[in-house]
């Protein structure tokens, strides 16, 4: 497994400028072989436009499933989780 840590991005997560450059980043690690580990260790804030252009917008290079199956969380924290989990509710109905 490798870890790719939102703590790098900042403490407040907000913007879709930050987004795409963390989603930029990020690809790179999941065209290789091993899981990675999306962690918000430290990240105490994570917009709802920040999460749909990092992570949300992955649904459109790959499925659900295969983005489930490449990664895991850690560290997110509850209100964090929740604009995670809704941006990839909005983009995955919106593509269906």
């Amino acid at each position: 497994m490798v870890t790719f840590s939102f703590r790098d991005f900042g403490e407040n997560l907000g913007t879709r400028q930050l987004g795409q450059q963390a989603r930029e980043r990020l690809m790179p690690l999941l065209e290789g072989d091993e899981r990675v580990v999306l962690d918000f260790t430290g990240v105490d804030v994570v917009s709802n436009s920040f999460a749909d252009e990092c992570i949300a917008k992955l649904l459109l290079t790959m499925p659900l499933a295969e983005l489930k199956a490449r990664t895991t969380f850690r560290g997110l924290n509850p209100l964090a989780s929740e604009s995670v989990l809704t941006a990839l509710r909005r983009r995955h109905l919106a593509m269906a």
